[in-house]
């Protein structure tokens, strides 16, 4: 739950940010009427995330019939790949990220290609919308069947968050430092990154790919306190009386013993 809240927190941001500085600048320079072309924009980068989820789901199963292993490890290892350079990506350029969105709908508007709005949104959109695809499939390959539902919900309360925090910063008036954001979600995506790459590694290992790695950390020669703890006499008293009572249960139906001649 933990790792899919972080993915569609940050992913859902980083779109939500997009999208708040199109509409920001539309509005500074006194463009409102063409925010309909980043919402349409938006809306089918949304749809287009979705069915990119759907034709990955159809997928998975022909896909897995191949070789479960193979591509569950494929995933996993892509995955870690474009987490580990997404985060460091973010983190150098979040800061040029105004200033490019609000030169290409310069050049939309000087140009008269107002569309480009659209595009401008639908790719930011998307781009993050695959990413999450992604990044969910991977953690999805290691998850159990019972932490399905927890995966869900965490994926949807982080959507709530990033949408949350979108509305707070362009409508509300709120200031959050994006650096600062940025910064805390990217030591969890490389933590999330570390875990899977963890996994794949154990499973090339069990898989043969891999030598087995040597124990880390041995302590088998300290003591066992549980084991070689004293046993109160309190614990002692009943296994002794339901002794006596076997034993002389057995002397009941099987006679006395013998006398020594």
């Amino acid at each position: 739950m933990g790792g899919t809240f972080v993915i569609t927190l940050r992913e859902g941001f980083e779109a939500a940010l997009i999208l708040g500085i199109v509409y920001t600048y539309l509005q500074k320079i006194g463009a409102q009427r063409h925010y309909r072309y980043a919402t349409r924009g938006g809306l089918l980068g949304v749809l287009a995330s979705i069915a990119l989820g759907v034709v990955v789901t159809a997928l998975s199963g022909p896909l897995l019939d191949l070789g479960p292993d193979m591509i569950g490890l494929a995933v996993i290892f892509v995955a870690v790949i474009v987490l580990t350079w997404h985060g460091y990506w973010m983190r150098q350029h979040a800061r040029a990220m105004k200033g490019e969105v609000q030169r290409k709908i310069d050049e939309a508007q000087a140009t008269h290609r107002m569309w480009i709005i659209g595009v401008i949104a639908f790719t930011g959109v998307f781009r993050e919308g695959a990413e999450t695809v992604l990044f969910m499939w991977g953690l999805l390959t290691q998850a159990t069947t019972t932490s399905g539902w927890a995966s869900a919900l965490g994926a949807l309360l982080g959507l709530i968050m990033a949408a949350s925090l979108g509305w707070a910063i362009f409508r509300g008036g709120r200031y959050v430092s994006l650096q600062s954001f940025f910064g805390v979600t990217s030591v969890f995506l490389l933590l999330l990154a570390a875990g899977m790459f963890s996994t794949g590694v154990g499973r090339l290992e069990v898989m043969g790919f891999l030598p087995a790695t040597p124990t880390a950390w041995d302590t088998t020669f300290l003591p066992d306190r549980r084991r070689d703890a004293p046993v109160p006499l309190g614990r002692l008293e009943p296994a002794v009386e339901r002794a006596e009572g076997t034993y002389h249960r057995s002397r009941r139906l099987t006679g006395p013993p013998p006398s020594p001649h």
